[in-house]
C-alpha cells in the first residue's frame, strides 16, 4: 500500500476529487472517466463489500489508523497497491469545496450496468421500483435507502434521471445503492413493455381521480412501482403508460407526500401486507 502525503490542493495526483460541486462538470467528466465517489468509511466499505474497484484513496491524517484494515485488505487483494492520499482538513476542504464526512473519500470505477433482461432475470422479483426523470440526489438517495430497507428486489431509472452514484445520492443512501440492484431502463415509456412480458403490473403513485388507494390494490403477480418526479409527478405519458394508478390514503387534510417519503409508504403497504 502507498500512502503519499498531499501538501498543497494543487497537487496533479488528486484530479479525480477536484471540483465536486460542480454538478455540470462532473456530469461530463464521470462518464468518460467512469468514475464515481464514495464518501466516509461506511459507504466506502459498503462499496468495496459489493466488488467495486477503488482508484484511490483520499483522507485526514486522523483516519489513517482506524481505515487500515480495510485498506491493507484492498492492498492485499487482486487489485494491486491502490494509493492512499493524506491531507489535512483544510487541504481537503479546498480540493473538494465542503467538509468531508468522516474525513475519508474515494475514487471508485463505476461498474457495468446490466440491461434490464439481465437484471430482472437474475431474481425472482415481487417488487421493482421505477424513478421517473427524479432530479434530486438527496430524493434519489433517500428511495435506495427504503428499497433497501423494506426489501424492494430492484430500482429502474428512467434515462434522465438523476445519477444514483452521483456523490450526494451514495451518501444519503448510506452506500445502499450498492446493495440494491439496479439499471437504466433503455427508454422511457416504452422499456414498461420488458417488465409486463414477465408478468409485472405497472402501477403508478399519482393524485388522480382514477387512483384506488393501497388499501384496495391487490395485484396477481409482481408489481413495478413508478414514482413520479419532484412537484409534477409522473409525466403525463408515464400516467397513460401505467396499468393502474394508485394512492397513499391520506389524513389531517394533506394530500401528498414527499416522493422519498412516499416510496417508504408504499412499499410496506405492497410488501408487508
Amino acid at each position: 500500500m502507498t500512502v503519499v502525503r498531499i501538501e498543497a490542493a494543487e497537487d496533479e495526483r488528486l484530479h479525480d476529487y477536484v471540483g465536486l460541486t460542480d454538478v455540470a462538470l462532473r456530469s461530463r467528466s464521470e462518464p468518460e472517466k467512469g468514475l464515481y465517489i464514495a464518501e466516509s468509511t461506511s459507504v466506502i466499505q459498503r462499496a468495496l463489500e459489493a466488488g467495486h474497484r477503488p482508484r484511490s484513496f483520499l483522507m485526514e491524517d486522523k483516519w489513517l489508523d482506524g481505515l487500515m484494515p480495510l485498506l491493507e485488505s484492498v492492498d492485499a487483494g487482486e487489485l494491486g497497491s491502490v494509493p492512499v492520499y493524506v491531507a489535512t482538513r483544510e487541504v481537503l476542504h479546498t480540493i473538494t469545496g465542503f467538509n468531508v464526512h468522516r474525513g475519508a473519500l474515494a475514487a471508485m470505477h463505476r461498474p457495468p450496468l446490466p440491461s434490464v433482461a439481465e437484471l430482472l432475470d437474475d431474481r425472482e422479483a415481487r417488487v421493482v421500483v421505477i424513478l421517473e426523470d427524479i432530479v434530486d440526489h438527496t430524493n434519489v438517495g433517500a428511495i435506495f435507502r427504503s428499497c433497501a430497507a423494506l426489501g424492494a428486489d430492484a430500482v429502474l431509472v428512467t434515462p434522465r434521471c438523476a445519477d444514483p452514484l452521483y456523490r450526494r445520492s451514495v451518501r444519503v443512501s448510506m452506500g445502499t445503492v450498492f446493495q440494491v440492484p439496479w439499471t437504466r431502463l433503455g427508454g422511457w415509456p416504452s422499456g414498461l413493455e420488458d417488465l409486463r412480458s414477465r408478468g409485472f403490473t405497472v402501477a403508478g403513485l399519482a393524485l388522480t381521480n382514477d387512483a384506488i388507494s393501497l388499501d384496495d390494490f391487490r395485484p396477481a403477480g409482481p408489481v413495478a412501482l413508478v414514482l413520479g418526479t419532484e412537484g409534477d409527478g409522473i409525466s403525463d405519458r408515464g400516467l397513460e403508460s401505467v396499468d393502474v394508478h394508485v394512492r397513499i390514503p391520506m389524513a389531517g387534510g394533506v394530500d401528498s407526500l414527499n416522493v422519498a417519503a412516499a416510496s417508504a409508504v408504499a412499499l410496506w403497504a405492497l410488501l408487508h401486507p
